[in-house]
């Protein structure tokens, strides 16, 4: 297999808030990395694995109010769907 064919999976998100750091969840091969959301506290590689599970552990975030777990991280500007649209579109 050529460089060409293979698929790039690294992911930057996190499944289900959507934060973005620039730091690897999921590397080139979709190996999850094991980190920690500082705003969701989700870890990648748990809990995150199917589409149904992502949405349902992010509609229980968002239903109790999308609070961040460490606050520190949280953008004075920060705006909640601006956040989510960061969300891969296979895990929408």
């Amino acid at each position: 297999m050529s460089a060409e064919d293979k698929e790039d999976k690294t992911e930057t998100a996190c499944r289900i808030c959507g934060y973005d750091d620039g730091d690897q969840v999921f590397d080139e091969y979709g190996v999850p990395q094991y980190v920690i959301c500082p705003c969701c506290y989700s870890e990648s590689g748990i809990g995150d694995d199917n589409v149904s599970q992502v949405r349902e552990v992010r509609g229980y975030w968002v239903a109790t109010g999308a609070p961040w777990h460490d606050p520190s991280f949280r953008p004075a500007d920060w705006d909640l769907l601006e956040q989510l649209a960061n969300i891969p579109p296979q895990w929408r």
